[in-house]
């Protein structure tokens, strides 16, 4: 850690190890911003919501590993973003667990997290927001949740402005989210290197979440199907590609495929919004061309299991 990082700050909260200071935990964008810039090289940028599981952790390491011999801060932040929950959605009861993250972000490496009230981020009504097109942001999680990702891109830019990072990490659990991040990057010129990170899983195969934490022992259980469906599917594409059909074979197949999956989750009880097989490039539709040669594919699915609605991806 870079020797400026000892010296106090005001509004900063410090994690000590006897007289080692870990991490510090800045509430204001002035502090914040003197912080970053006491180090020669732009930091590297991990945004979260909190209520952090191994998946967060695993990008700070990356992270880590990206400015390793560089004196370059990795910055964490935790903010639960108003702007890109819907009326139906979950924002009151999102868990805030801001010490026990603070622990994990620590631990795992992390040197500035930056945790702004919703006063600091947000004060003033945000009336200038950053609008994804639709033909990237009103599909799939875009149609079920309306104007999340304009919630998402506005407060992703905002953080940008303030941490000004060279490298922003992101987990490819939100696929979709971090595709529509990537073409904002690229768009608005941002000098800002988009790194992907690759889903965590548990030892069952169940991507991690902070949701999954409102899973009942019971459902916990039942979430591995969303799981094994989208393994089906990859196993299905590349029998499919083994098998010498046709074209023809090949787009009757994937209408059938997808409303299968579909159906297998209905019947267990689980209510599902989609389960498709689409290109990585541009989450669109593969021709059935497409579909029997080496286009690279992503199945994803979304899917509300009880009270909790889950999604996961699986490169083909």
């Amino acid at each position: 850690m870079a020797a400026s990082l000892t010296k106090p700050f005001t509004v900063i909260d410090r994690l000590d190890r006897s007289d080692e200071v870990l991490m510090r935990i800045i509430h204001s964008i002035t502090e914040l911003r003197a912080a970053v810039s006491a180090a020669s090289q732009a930091p590297v940028f991990v945004p979260t919501m909190g209520n952090l599981h191994e998946g967060h952790l695993d990008l700070i390491r990356q992270a880590k590993r990206y400015v390793a011999g560089a004196d370059s801060l990795v910055v964490a932040s935790i903010f639960v973003n108003r702007l890109q929950f819907g009326p139906n959605e979950d924002f009151d009861r999102y868990p805030r667990t801001m010490e026990r993250d603070a622990q994990l972000l620590a631990g795992a490496g992390c040197d500035i997290l930056f945790a702004p009230d919703e006063a600091e981020l947000y004060p003033e009504p945000q009336g200038y927001k950053v609008v994804p097109p639709d033909a990237l942001a009103n599909l799939l999680e875009g149609e079920f949740r309306p104007g999340f990702f304009t919630g998402v891109c506005t407060v992703v830019h905002k953080l940008f402005n303030i941490v000004q990072p060279r490298a922003a990490f992101f987990g490819k659990k939100d696929y979709q989210q971090l595709m529509v991040l990537r073409t904002m990057v690229r768009q608005m010129a941002l000098p800002i290197e988009m790194v992907p990170g690759e889903t965590t899983r548990a030892d069952d195969g169940l991507a991690l979440s902070s949701r999954n934490g409102y899973l009942s022992p019971a459902e916990r259980e039942e979430a591995l199907a969303l799981y094994r469906g989208l393994n089906g599917i990859k196993s299905a594409v590349h029998a499919l590609r083994a098998s010498g059909a046709t074209s023809v074979d090949a787009a009757g197949w994937l209408n059938q495929a997808e409303q299968d999956a579909k159906a297998a989750l209905s019947a267990r009880g689980w209510l599902p919004d989609y389960v498709t097989l689409r290109r990585q490039f541009d989450l669109l539709p593969p021709t059935a061309d497409q579909l029997l040669a080496n286009e690279p594919l992503v199945v994803l699915a979304a899917a509300k299991l009880g009270s909790t609605r889950l999604i996961d991806n699986l490169e083909v």
